[in-house]
């Protein structure tokens, strides 16, 4: 499973959503977006949206911090 978070250092939801994803055990690949254009204009693409965080599961992607999609994505029950 491939999963990409497009965020920014000063995201308040960027780093929320990433500890949780750590704090669940799920591996990421963490795009910083605003030191690389190219990603930049790939999340615009892909997902229609200006704003971080966007997390891309295998191509499903997820805007913003929602839990309750996260967790049927990634299967994490509580």
């Amino acid at each position: 499973m491939a999963i990409k978070i497009y965020s920014t250092p000063t995201c308040v939801y960027c780093k929320t959503l990433k500890g949780y994803l750590k704090k669940n055990l799920i591996d990421f690949e963490d795009i910083d977006v605003s030191k690389d254009e190219k990603q930049l204009q790939k999340m615009i693409k892909d997902s229609g949206q200006m704003g971080v965080p966007v997390l891309d599961i295998d191509g499903e992607i997820v805007i913003g911090f929602d839990k309750v999609k996260v967790d049927g994505l990634l299967k994490i029950s509580k």
